[in-house]
């Protein structure tokens, strides 16, 4: 089970221009990597009504694609940062290209490393190119430990960034031995399953997933996050063994309290 995220640390090394910065969220790398991407994501988390908030993202996510992101400041002064997309391997790695005018307009180099952990999600980030410019190195290495506080904030609030309650949904087959008697086309209609409980694994909706293995005839587990049970009734109603009318139906239970 996933844990409370810890706190980014971020270290600025002067002699070489490069900040090396980590945190641990607790969702799975593909919610972190949509919140780092998506277009209708960046601007729920990046900034803060104290300092300044991202209102505008505009993001090619592809190798040689361009992104920009606009806001304003506490002063209500303007303000953007933009880049080219140099890697993209989802949901491991991105790589990018950041310049912005506050900063000359210098081309540097972000990197995002993401690894499963237990606790979710371990992000390692790697801002480099800043050569001789010391002060700027500096400023921004104590930026990315509020950006990644920021992020961490947010998942971990839910995917919209309002607090979330946590549901146990049971899948309940159509017959105790469904496991192992499948045919071809149930077969199938399990991996669409699988697709779509991946998909909202993706979005932040559901943290884990799977089969249990119960004595009295297996069946599926969703740990799933939403505002409320009915939230959570129509992400389960909506998956594909449901709607095919074969018998399959949830239980759902919510949790009392949730470590995570």
């Amino acid at each position: 089970m996933m844990t409370s995220n810890d706190r980014p640390r971020a270290i600025a090394d002067v002699s070489s221009g490069t900040i090396l910065a980590t945190v641990t969220i607790a969702v799975p790398p593909e919610r972190v990597f949509r919140a780092l991407t998506a277009e209708d994501q960046v601007p729920l988390w990046w900034g803060s009504d104290e300092q300044y908030r991202t209102t505008r993202h505009i993001a090619d996510v592809r190798p040689g694609g361009a992104w920009r992101s606009e806001g304003k400041g506490a002063d209500g002064e303007e303000f953007h940062v933009e880049g080219e997309y140099l890697e993209i391997d989802p949901p491991q790695r991105l790589v990018m290209t950041w310049k912005a005018p506050w900063d000359g307009d210098n081309v540097t180099t972000v990197a995002y490393m993401l690894e499963a952990v237990e606790a979710g999600t371990r992000l390692t980030l790697r801002h480099e190119g800043f050569g001789a410019r010391k002060e700027s190195c500096r400023a921004h290495g104590s930026g990315w430990e509020h950006v990644l506080g920021w992020l961490g904030d947010f998942l971990a609030s839910g995917a919209d960034g309002k607090p979330q309650a946590v549901f146990h949904c049971r899948l309940i087959p159509p017959r105790p031995d469904f496991a192992f008697t499948m045919t071809a086309a149930e077969e199938a209609l399990m991996k669409q399953h699988s697709d779509y409980l991946h998909g909202k694994l993706a979005e932040g909706r559901v943290l884990l997933f799977g089969p249990v293995a119960d004595p009295a005839g297996p069946w599926g587990l969703g740990i799933v996050r939403a505002e409320d049970e009915q939230g959570a009734r129509a992400l389960t109603e909506a998956d594909p063994t449901v709607r095919a009318g074969l018998g399959f139906r949830y239980e759902i239970l919510p949790l009392i309290t949730a470590v995570m």
